[in-house]
């Protein structure tokens, strides 16, 4: 790593720890995403009942896809309520960006950018979170993860539903070993990413944060009603199971340990997930490991091959490979 790029990352952590910045300055890469006005309103707004005090939105970069509507159609939007509501400056480069502010959220909704958008950050040696998913392939994932631990730069990755309070307690032990779980998300598709990437990450997300890293096979198949369900098998025989729910826009999931059982996968507002990221901004100490994360998307990945080998089974060990894994 240059001098000055480790120079850039500890006088920011410096500041923090003793005190000379009383608020993080923090950039935004994307604003076609609802994420960035949520985000926006618990860290600017102390008058939110769910601020997070110590960092503060400061600039932002557009970015948007121009093919994926739901992109393209919401960046004015989104852009236009940051500036007059939140008071953030509109900048036109992620260059000029990380000239601006000492951490960056990566929020484009399309994965496809991320690593081309993530390059120019790890280069400025900005601390960064990238939002879900943290790219549209596992090859640019691990990718994003070589060019940063070159450059040494902190980066993670995750949906918010990983920092749910209960998902959380399993994870932490409420019920010893974690032997199965089942966990369910909308999940929405989009034809540019791989099916689970756009939206079902939610509930794969909050299914590798109680059974963690240690997935072997993978096999997709249907519900009774048609909906999405892939099976996970895990090391010593643990299963997990995703599943699309059968209606509705709901989160959740069921848990069984050594100790009981318990829910989990529950949705519980973002503002846990920007304690986590402030954190990490401060600390420089990813909350989620590199290698669960990259099983997260080879999982994704391995259902998706499971549904084009019409429901194989799919060796999670392969589709890593595949993408420089070992």
């Amino acid at each position: 790593m240059k001098m000055t790029k480790c120079l850039t990352v500890c006088a920011a952590l410096l500041a923090v720890t003793t005190g000379r910045a009383a608020e993080l300055r923090i950039g935004i890469i994307g604003l076609d995403t609802s994420h960035v006005s949520a985000f926006s309103k618990v860290l600017n707004d102390p008058k939110d009942k769910n601020h997070v005090p110590g960092g503060r939105i400061v600039a932002a970069f557009k970015g948007g896809s121009q093919d994926i509507p739901t992109s393209a159609d919401r960046v004015d939007k989104f852009t236009q309520e940051l500036k007059d509501k939140y008071g953030v400056k509109i900048v036109d480069s992620i260059e000029e960006l990380c000239q601006q502010v000492d951490f960056v959220l990566l929020e484009s909704v399309d994965g496809r950018p991320h690593l081309e958008q993530a390059r120019p950050v790890i280069k400025a040696g900005k601390p960064l979170f990238i939002d879900k998913p943290m790219a549209a392939s596992l090859h640019d994932a691990v990718e994003i993860f070589k060019l940063a631990k070159t450059a040494k730069v902190p980066v993670f990755s995750a949906s918010s539903l990983r920092f749910g309070k209960a998902t959380q307690a399993v994870r932490g032990g409420s019920i010893g070993k974690v032997l199965s779980a089942e966990t369910s998300s909308p999940a929405t598709l989009e034809p540019h990413h791989p099916d689970l990437f756009w939206y079902g990450i939610h509930g794969v997300e909050s299914l590798f944060t109680v059974m963690g890293a240690g997935c072997d096979s993978v096999k997709r198949g249907t519900t009774a009603d048609g909906k999405i369900e892939v099976r996970g098998t895990w090391a010593g025989g643990r299963t997990g199971i995703f599943r699309e729910p059968s209606k509705g826009h709901t989160y959740g999931g069921t848990a069984k340990g050594e100790k009981g059982e318990a829910p989990v996968g529950a949705y519980d507002g973002y503002a846990p997930l920007l304690v986590e990221i402030l954190k990490f901004f401060q600390t420089g100490v990813a909350p989620v490991p590199e290698r669960e994360t990259l099983e997260i998307l080879a999982f994704m990945e391995a259902a998706d091959a499971s549904k084009q080998a019409n429901g194989a089974e799919i060796k999670i060990a392969d589709i890593l490979k595949k993408a420089g894994v070992e």
